[in-house]
């Protein structure tokens, strides 16, 4: 039997494109290996990932809780990771002769997947 588990964190004030390289460096890893690659990741989105990371992790556990079934986290790998665009804050700066420029703060929302693998 296998178990998925899956964790969504929204509005995260970084640009997709940005969030990705990191995302990229842990699809397809182990849970723990994951961890320790984002944990010595200096960019921003690291946090935010490791922090939804964790989320997926403890969703799975609840899951096996409440299915009585057994779960050893060190056998949980990243299935899916995944980064869309969110909303784009629209703000304005000054410019030339009076007038306003637009501005888009963007937006990511993290989404991952953990579950084991089937090794029969």
């Amino acid at each position: 039997m296998t178990m998925e588990a899956h964790a969504i964190q929204r509005h995260v004030r970084q640009s997709p494109r940005k969030m990705r390289l990191v995302a990229d460096l842990i699809r397809g890893k182990n849970v723990n290996e994951a961890y320790a690659i984002l944990q010595f990741t200096k960019k921003h989105a690291a946090k935010q990932i490791e922090k939804t990371l964790r989320s997926a992790v403890a969703n799975a556990e609840q899951a096996a809780l409440k299915q009585n079934a057994s779960l050893d986290v060190d056998d949980l790998v990243i299935t899916k990771a995944v980064i869309n665009m969110g909303t784009p804050l629209k703000r304005y700066t000054a410019a030339a002769q009076g007038r306003g420029v637009p501005i888009k703060k963007r937006t990511s929302h993290v989404e991952i997947h953990v579950g084991t693998k089937e090794s029969e």
